[in-house]
């Protein structure tokens, strides 16, 4: 099935199981057009191409909290006509999605996870539209829990992944998931969990690589505090790739979350652990079901990520950090982050990356806001001795005219420099656009 197929199928059904009950359901969108210029369209060092761009767009968002139906999806959907043709003209569409079906109450539930999005096909390239490729990860699966005493619950997952790239053939794979939980109730406000995970993982073509199996027994500990929550797991993971000799690391998250006044909130993020491509995606919508990676204001809704697609496995190391606050007419958000990737069977991907972001919004008057931005990465390559320092920055105006119309003009730079040949660039982007909301 293709990722557009894919994706269609997957919306498809989210929405089918969301019409009963659409009493409780919440479906808001938005239309959107503008026109754009930048004076390097091919993010190139040498001979950079000015082009002017017409983006129209549709974003949308759906929710729905019934007692059988449990639904949240967001998504964006967009046109780039790129009018000096400097490119093929693209469509794009990026998506998080979960909708939930409780078969039988407290006993039995199905749920499907979906997330679409725009990944590069090369790291090592810079972010150009001919190097942007669709994804699309679906998994979905039903969920037994059973009580065996008062404060001793069990729950067994089973679950099928299919994911899917429009260029990358290696990273088009299924896998196939069964875990088994034992979680215990402290209290109110703390949960002691015991889990077991084993996986197998196959992909559509041969040359992409052998099939794993990948086994995970760790431990758990979740505890909701006043101000703050805790989230831990340690325990031990295996990799087995068929005859060749098994692989294994320890299995280490901690996410904390600190409620600090009623305006601001920290959060911390770090792990260690096995991981891929498609775990990464899928992991990032379980997280945060019906939401989007943040994206910097610009020219488009829909963001290019920096997953590098393919069917490798990698040890990965992270910390992050993310500082919040809300005041009356300002937002802040600040979030630094370490992440390492070494790749178990071919290190030529293997990365170090220092990285950041910061955005600010700032309310002139009820109807308008000035929002600037900038985020930036350090990359370092360890086999290919290459380091990647990309920077992107900007402002944005918008005004809104009505409660539903708005327009917004925003002024972009980005720049990259590295020590490989023909890596660097720099470009400067504007963009002047019109939006209706419902």
């Amino acid at each position: 099935m293709s990722t557009r197929s894919t994706r269609n199928c997957v919306v498809g059904s989210m929405l089918a199981l969301a019409s009963t009950g659409a009493a409780a359901a919440q479906f808001d969108y938005g239309w959107r057009v503008g026109v754009g210029h930048s004076d390097n369209i091919g993010l190139t060092t040498t001979d950079p191409i000015s082009q002017n761009m017409l983006i129209p767009g549709f974003d949308f968002s759906y929710q729905q909290e019934g007692s059988t139906f449990q639904t949240n999806v967001v998504g964006n959907l967009e046109y780039r006509d790129y009018l000096g043709n400097a490119f093929d003209n693209q469509k794009l569409a990026q998506l998080a999605g979960q909708a939930n079906w409780t078969v039988l109450p407290q006993r039995l539930d199905f749920t499907i996870l979906d997330v679409a999005s725009v990944q590069p096909l090369s790291t090592l390239s810079s972010n150009a539209p001919g190097n942007q490729q669709q994804t699309n990860v679906l998994t979905l699966g039903p969920t037994l829990r059973f009580r065996l005493n008062g404060t001793l619950r069990g729950q067994a997952d089973l679950n099928y992944t299919n994911s899917t790239a429009s260029k990358t053939r290696d990273f088009n794979s299924s896998r196939g998931t069964f875990a088994l939980r034992l979680l215990k109730d402290l209290s109110p406000t703390e949960l002691l969990s015991a889990n077991a995970e084993t996986e197998r993982v196959t992909f559509d073509h041969s040359d992409a690589g052998p099939a794993y199996n990948r086994t995970r027994l760790f431990a758990s500990f979740v505890n909701h505090l006043r101000q703050l929550d805790i989230d831990a797991s340690l325990g031990w993971s295996r990799l087995s790739f068929g005859g060749a000799a098994s692989t294994n690391t320890p299995l280490a998250r901690l996410n904390l979350t600190w409620q600090m006044t009623p305006n601001s909130s920290l959060a911390f993020g770090a792990a260690h652990q096995y991981g891929d491509a498609a775990e990464d995606l899928i992991t990032q919508l379980g997280q945060n079901p019906g939401t989007l990676p943040p994206v910097a204001p610009s020219s488009s809704n829909v963001s290019t990520g920096t997953t590098v697609i393919g069917s490798q496995v990698y040890i990965e190391r992270r910390f992050e950090l993310v500082y919040t606050y809300v005041g009356a007419r300002w937002k802040l958000r600040v979030a630094p982050l370490y992440r390492n990737f070494d790749y178990v069977n071919d290190p030529t991907d293997s990365q170090r990356g220092r990285s950041g972001s910061a955005g600010l919004d700032y309310r002139l008057s009820p109807r308008t806001t000035l929002s600037a931005f900038v985020n930036t990465e350090s990359l370092h390559y360890d086999l290919l001795q290459r380091t990647d320092r990309t920077t992107n920055f900007g402002i944005v105006l918008t005004d809104k005219r009505t409660t539903h119309w708005s327009w917004n003009v925003a002024l972009t730079r980005s720049l990259r420099s590295s020590n490989a040949a023909d890596a660097s660039y720099h470009a400067n982007e504007i963009y002047l656009g019109v939006a209706y909301r419902r």
